[in-house]
C-alpha cells in the first residue's frame, strides 16, 4: 500500500521541526569567512559562511545586527552564535545569527589585499596610464560568458544605444581554476585585432570566490599591457575586483559598461542636427556681415573710382558750361539793353532825328551847322535841312537875342 503523498510546505514544516528538536542547532557557533554579503534597505544582512570545503547561508535580522560593533564585508573571519533553521518559502536552510564576533581576515580576502598592494606599488593602478575611451567605436568586443545574464544586459544595451555599433564576443569562463588562463586569452585575441576600439571584460556579480577569476594577477598584467582601452565591468555598485582597478575605466555593471562606451546615438543625431543648424545660422550671419561690408566699400569704390569721378567731372563742367552760357547770355542781354538804351539816347540827340518833330539844320557854304548869329552876314547863303529835302535861303536880317514874334 503505497502511503499518501505530502506537500512540498509539509515536508519543509517537517524538516524544520526536526532541526528545531536537535539540542546541537538550536544553539551553534559557526566559524567561517564572509561571503556574498548584502545589507538589505531593511536593515537585515544575509550573507554566507564558508570554508575551504563548503558554504552555509546566514541571515541576521535588523534587531539582533544592532549590536555588531565593526563592519562585516566579504573576506573577514567571523563567529557567529544562532541556530538552524529552515527557510519555509525557499526550502532552504541557513543559521539565523544573534550574536556575532570577529575571528580574523579570511584567506581570500587577505590574498586579494596582498595583491593589490603589490601592482598598487608597480604602477598598475597609475591614472597617468589609463586609456581615453574612443567617442564613437565601430566595433567593441567583450571578453565574458557567452551564457550568463551579463552579455545579454551588454548587447541589449549597446544596440538601443548604438545600433551602428558591431559586437565581437569572445565566450570565456569566468569562474574557475581555467577562468583566468581564458580571459587572458580572450583579452590578447581582441587586442590583437586592429579594428576593435574598445573592449569589455567582466561577468555578473558573485561572492569574493565567485569572482576569484577577476583577482587573478595575470588577467591583471594582460589588462595593463594591452593597448585598446579596457573597460572593467565585473560585479554590483560594491564589488572591487583587481581588474577593476587596473582597467582603464571601472563600470559598476555589465549594462553600465555598455552605457560607458556608447554614446546614445539618438542624443548624438539631435546634437548633430542642432550643430548643423547652429553652424548653417552662423554661415549666414557670417554671409549677411559680409555682404553688408561688400557694399560699403563697393559703395567706397564707387565714391573713388576715377570713371564716377571723370564722370561727376564731366557732368560738373557741363554745368559749368552751361552757367557760363547763361552767364554770357545774360551778359550779352545787358550790353544789348545799354547799347540799345545808348541808341536811344544818340538817336535822342541826333540832329537828324529832330527833323521828324519840325525842326531844320542850317549849314554854311562849307556844310558846317549854324548854331549862333556869330559869324552870319546879310546876303549870306545857307542851307536848311528839313525832315524831306534841303532849302537854300539867303539872310536878309541878323537878330540877336531870345527868340520872339516878328510881324
Amino acid at each position: 500500500m503505497k502511503s499518501k503523498p505530502l506537500k512540498v510546505s509539509e515536508i519543509n514544516q517537517y524538516i524544520k521541526r526536526i532541526f528545531a528538536g536537535d539540542w546541537l542547532l538550536s544553539d551553534i557557533r559557526v566559524e567561517g569567512e564572509i561571503s556574498n554579503f548584502k545589507h538589505h534597505y531593511s536593515g537585515h544582512m544575509y550573507f554566507s559562511l564558508k570554508d575551504d570545503k563548503g558554504k552555509l547561508k546566514c541571515v541576521m535580522f535588523r534587531n539582533d545586527n544592532k549590536q555588531v560593533n565593526f563592519k562585516l564585508r566579504d573576506g573577514i573571519k567571523i563567529i557567529a552564535t544562532g541556530y538552524i533553521s529552515v527557510y519555509e518559502k525557499e526550502g532552504d536552510y541557513q543559521l539565523y545569527v544573534k550574536h556575532i564576533e570577529e575571528s580574523g581576515v579570511g584567506d581570500l580576502f587577505a590574498a586579494f589585499e596582498e595583491l593589490k598592494e603589490k601592482l598598487k606599488k608597480e604602477g598598475l593602478f597609475d591614472e597617468e596610464d589609463k586609456k581615453e575611451l574612443p567617442f564613437l567605436p565601430k566595433r567593441i568586443g567583450v571578453v565574458t560568458s557567452s551564457t550568463g545574464a551579463a552579455i545579454k544586459d551588454i548587447i541589449t544595451v549597446i544596440k538601443r544605444r548604438l545600433p551602428m555599433a558591431d559586437i565581437v564576443i569572445y565566450p570565456v569562463l569566468v569562474q574557475g581554476v581555467q577562468a583566468p588562463k581564458e580571459i587572458c586569452e580572450g583579452l590578447k585575441f581582441l587586442d590583437n585585432k586592429e579594428d576593435i576600439d574598445v573592449i569589455i571584460t567582466g561577468r555578473g556579480g558573485g561572492s569574493i570566490e565567485e569572482l576569484f577569476a577577476f583577482n587573478h594577477e595575470n588577467v591583471a598584467r594582460t589588462i595593463y599591457s594591452m593597448k585598446t582601452p579596457v573597460v572593467s565591468a565585473v560585479g554590483h555598485e560594491t564589488d572591487f575586483t583587481i581588474a577593476d582597478f587596473v582597467a582603464d575605466l571601472r563600470a559598476a555593471t555589465p549594462s553600465a559598461a555598455a552605457e560607458i562606451v556608447t554614446p546614445e546615438q539618438e542624443k548624438l543625431d539631435r546634437n548633430l542636427e542642432q550643430n548643423f543648424n547652429q553652424l548653417c545660422n552662423s554661415i549666414n550671419n557670417i554671409i549677411n556681415d559680409n555682404t553688408i561690408k561688400l557694399n560699403y566699400i563697393k559703395r567706397s569704390l564707387d565714391f573713388y573710382n576715377p570713371i564716377y569721378q571723370l564722370k561727376d567731372k564731366a557732368q560738373q563742367q557741363d554745368n559749368l558750361f552751361k552757367n557760363l552760357l547763361l552767364i554770357m547770355e545774360t551778359k550779352l542781354e545787358n550790353n544789348k539793353n545799354k547799347i540799345q538804351n545808348m541808341l536811344n539816347n544818340l538817336n535822342y540827340l541826333n540832329p537828324i532825328t529832330s527833323l521828324d518833330r519840325g525842326y531844320g539844320i542850317i549849314l554854311d557854304r562849307k556844310d558846317n551847322m549854324v548854331t549862333t548869329v556869330e559869324g552870319i552876314s546879310i546876303e549870306d547863303e545857307l542851307k536848311l535841312l528839313i525832315k524831306d529835302g534841303m532849302i537854300k535861303v539867303k539872310v536878309v536880317k541878323i537878330s540877336k537875342g531870345e527868340f520872339y514874334n516878328e510881324k
